[in-house]
């Protein structure tokens, strides 16, 4: 039983639950911790195992407040820093910290002074460069959440894309380099989240895919200053100068790999120019300020809203396709190029893609009418209208005497083929008088015709065609807070009006399970006291058991006459 132990018990007593709450919070205290009393909190938060966790996360200021006082130096005077430190419980209220506290400090270097500077603002060629390097950062990420729509991406158990994965985004015209910031960035602003090990889209995700290029921006940028660490916030929901970044959190080994990952992040969405320096838009945001892409935005080609459509089955976009209209044309056309002017090509494929997500030969002919600057041209318009015809000839529907699943078609050629088809042999079909049946789930059937390439739709019992939905997005919603409540209301019941009697009792436990050596003091019936050495055999009944040095005879105390209690170091 550690005696410094005893002044942080009674700190933690006299405490609001509100504040501790907060200090459980932060010393990521389990909400099921087996703490009986605020003893048992005050030697667990004392623990150097407990210490050696909040130290890290101590800011450049809190760790040289706490060094300061660890070594000695420290101002008498209050600050932000020591109120910080004191509420983490690492200080007393006097601002001296606790021994074990100085004890794991004094293994560590002081930090260095911070070198942090007014951002110098960024030259008109350099803010350029940045602002064109947000809008490729901005559309790299659109791509990502268009494949992580269609199929969301498997994660390894650290939470990071599987290099697979990144073959596939690299394949895809994403920068292999830039895809775990992406992600990154993606899971800040809330786009995109983990469900059973894979990365999908979010239920905002697909306002967002369809916002224009500034929106785009203000939102992944929103996210990314919410998301900083606490260190490089500041109070306004600024942050601090990106020279000091790097001086964050000094006490954290894992750190300077870190902040130099947010530094990165920050120059793929332009909020630093290359050299370090400040473009104007970023200047505010950093003070704390909304965002605004007026600034980035002017630097940045005009979007278009019309394409030219090409005899030969393709597209062009004779500069950035607005966001709304470039989502939508990639349900029914293959991008090809990603550039000011991108090409778009429509495959058999691509149009029963359309129309597998809700399209139909009457609304894709209406969009790419309006959309042209040049008509439809007849091949397109045949092609359109061939895919739509073959495109349901397949129906994939529950039947509602057996519960399996039954594949019909008015062409039994296809019927023929789906039954001998090696690619479908994961289904298990069975010839079921003029069509096809499986125990297998109707939406999987229905996708795996779709793989390949079947002209399968979802039906209902009345035949009436379902739009497919492949992957539901996720709906995202605010991590619930550690409720810390029930813990504390468990400390409060096991707080006794008499402190010095419950630390005694504390002490008595701890020295029996130690066999250890006592020094008590007895009170005795004429008022005086009497001083003995006993080795501490048992407790109980409210009575100690040792056997006393001095005389070599077993004594039985009551714990009632025991005044004080000492360990002595053996």
């Amino acid at each position: 039983m550690s005696t410094h132990a005893r002044p942080l018990a009674e700190w933690l007593s006299e405490a609001s639950d509100a504040d501790l709450a907060t200090l459980f919070a932060a010393r990521r205290v389990r909400p099921d911790a087996g703490w009986q009393d605020f003893f048992d909190a005050a030697e667990a938060l004392l623990d150097p195992a407990s210490i050696a966790r909040i130290l890290p996360m101590l800011t450049h200021s809190e760790a040289t407040a706490l060094h300061a006082a660890a070594s000695g130096t420290a101002p008498a005077k209050e600050s932000s820093e020591r109120e910080a430190l004191t509420r983490l419980a690492l200080l007393r209220p006097d601002g001296t910290p606790f021994p074990p506290v100085q004890t794991a400090v004094a293994e560590r270097d002081a930090p260095e002074p911070l070198r942090a500077a007014e951002p110098e603002p960024a030259h008109e060629a350099d803010a350029a460069h940045a602002a064109e390097r947000a809008f490729t950062t901005v559309a790299a990420l659109a791509d990502l959440l268009l494949l992580a729509r269609e199929r969301p991406f498997a994660l390894l158990t650290g939470g990071t894309v599987s290099a697979g994965e990144k073959r596939m985004l690299a394949e895809a015209g994403i920068p292999a380099e830039s895809i775990d910031a992406l992600v990154t960035i993606a899971l800040d602003a809330d786009l995109a989240a983990p469900i059973d090990r894979r990365l999908g889209a979010t239920d905002h995700t697909e306002a967002w895919l369809r916002s224009p290029v500034g929106d785009r921006w203000s939102v992944l940028v929103a996210g990314f200053r919410d998301a900083l660490p606490r260190g490089i916030r500041m109070e306004n929901g600024g942050w601090v100068a990106t020279t000091a970044w790097p001086q964050a959190h000094p006490w954290d080994a894992a750190w300077p790999e870190r902040s130099a990952a947010l530094l990165e992040r920050a120059r793929l969405l332009g909020l630093i120019a290359d050299d370090g320096r400040e473009p104007a838009w970023a200047a505010p945001l950093r003070r704390g300020a909304e965002a605004d892409a007026t600034a980035l935005t002017s630097l940045l080609p005009a979007e278009v809203d019309r394409i030219f459509l090409q005899n030969d089955l393709s597209a062009i976009a004779p500069g950035p396709l607005a966001p709304a209209l470039d989502v939508r044309l990639r349900t029914i056309a293959t991008r090809e190029s990603a550039a000011q002017a991108s090409s778009y090509r429509f495959t058999p494929e691509s149009i029963a893609h359309g129309l597998v997500v809700g399209e139909t030969e009457e609304s894709i002919l209406e969009f790419l009418e309006d959309l042209s600057l040049t008509g439809i041209p007849q091949p397109l318009r045949y092609l359109v209208s061939q895919t739509a015809q073959r495109h349901g000839l397949v129906r994939v529907s529950t039947d509602a005497e057996t519960g399996r699943t039954r594949i019909e078609s008015t062409d039994q050629n296809l019927i023929e083929a789906m039954a001998v088809d090696q690619g479908l042999r994961s289904l298990a079909l069975a010839k079921h008088v003029e069509s096809l049946s499986t125990r297998v789930g109707r939406d999987t059937v229905y996708w795996a015709l779709t793989d390949a390439r079947y002209p399968a739709t979802l039906v209902d019992h009345d035949g009436t065609p379902l739009t497919g939905e492949r992957n539901p997005i996720t709906t995202t919603s605010v991590p619930a807070a550690v409720d810390h409540g029930p813990l504390i209301a468990a400390l409060r019941s096991h707080q006794g009006p008499d402190a010095d009697a419950a630390w005694l009792d504390r002490e008595l436990e701890a020295a029996v399970r130690a066999k250890a050596v006592l020094r008590v003091t007895v009170g005795m019936p004429d008022g005086s006291t009497r001083e003995l050495i006993l080795e501490a055999t048992g407790l109980g009944g409210g009575r100690l058991r040792g056997r006393d040095r001095a005389a070599d005879v077993e004594r039985t105390l009551p714990v009632s006459s025991i005044r004080a209690a000492s360990v002595i170091p053996q």
